[in-house]
């Protein structure tokens, strides 16, 4: 029997989905054999808003810790789940190539966003998705949610997605006019005819680092040497440069993954170039900024996220976002 790595996962069908995917091309390039390991979070088992725990990475700390534990070789997590402060003897050994980072709308009848009914109910558990949906309209009603994709599908109205696999946050079915997703999620899960809109970044900055995974593993390797290098192979540098120029921006706002802040870095020839809003938590006031640089390293990239959100900062974006 050939040599085997353990890879950590969360036990919805997105992690694992997003879990699967990871570790076929790793024992691809490896030629290992893999053992997946299902571990419970703090964020699969709490009921209250993702918004009020206080806290980050409340869908990471265990992971982390079974890896510190050498319980696993590697945990695949999603990247904007993570907190900015990388803990003392973890890396990100591999960001693979970006899924679509928009944000996408699920609504009853095939309808937009410019065209659901005045006073449509949208759900949604995220602050920066909930400020910019009401900067867009102030007519919306914004239903805190939670629970795995397929619930929170279940609850549009007329979807037919009525499956309930039990996670936190279940509720009556079609109760709503539409719910928010990341694309890249609904697209992984095989799901996109449920998507009746890619929301554009000029209405909806995504989340920093929102459609990327993250690859982590003990500072000292994942104890396989051929592991080791396929995650350099499927490290995609393009990718990685984007999400440390927004997750150093959102560093610096001291802002974590719940706040009101969106941020789109994009690679354009030899240029990065990154666009941020920080929004007060009730859409009325936003503050949409972008900068450029040439970026071809991480600290570059790192660098045009910090000296943006020192702008932002001195004009007040920290009070708009409610931070300060």
């Amino acid at each position: 029997m050939s040599e085997s790595f353990r890879v950590g996962t969360r036990g919805s069908a997105l992690a694992t989905t997003q879990t699967g995917w990871a570790a076929t091309r790793l024992a691809e390039a490896s030629g290992l054999q893999v053992e997946t390991i299902l571990v419970k979070t703090e964020g699969d088992v709490i009921t209250g808003p993702l918004s009020q725990l206080g806290g980050t990475g409340v869908f990471a700390a265990a992971l982390r810790q079974r890896l510190l534990d050498s319980g696993c070789d590697l945990a695949v997590h999603s990247l904007k789940d993570l907190p900015t402060t990388q803990p003392e003897g973890l890396v990100l050994a591999a960001i693979p190539e970006r899924e679509d980072m928009r944000d996408a709308l699920c609504a009853r009848d095939g309808l937009t966003l410019a065209e659901l009914p005045e006073g449509a109910k949208i759900g949604t558990g995220s602050p920066r998705r909930a400020a910019q949906l009401l900067a867009f309209r102030q007519d919306l009603q914004i239903v805190d949610i939670r629970g795995n994709v397929p619930t929170r599908l279940g609850r549009v109205k007329g979807t037919g997605a009525t499956h309930d696999d039990g996670s936190v946050g279940r509720s009556v079915q079609g109760d709503l006019d539409a719910v928010i997703l990341a694309a890249a999620g609904m697209r992984r899960l095989g799901l996109e005819a449920h998507i009746t809109e890619y929301l554009d970044p000029a209405i909806m900055l995504p989340a920093p680092g929102q459609g990327a995974l993250a690859l982590e593993v003990r500072a000292a390797g994942s104890d396989h040497p051929a592991l080791d290098r396929a995650l350099a192979e499927l490290d995609h540098l393009p990718t990685r440069l984007q999400v440390e120029a927004e997750r150093a921006l959102l560093a610096a706002l001291e802002a974590g993954c719940a706040a009101p802040i969106g941020a789109l870095a994009r690679v354009q020839g030899g240029t990065l170039v990154l666009e941020a809003v920080a929004c007060n938590p009730d859409g009325s006031e936003t503050m949409r900024r972008s900068a450029r640089a040439s970026a071809a390293t991480v600290a570059e990239a790192r660098e045009l996220g910090r000296s943006l959100a020192e702008s932002m900062i001195a004009d007040g974006a920290a009070v708009v976002a409610g931070l300060a």
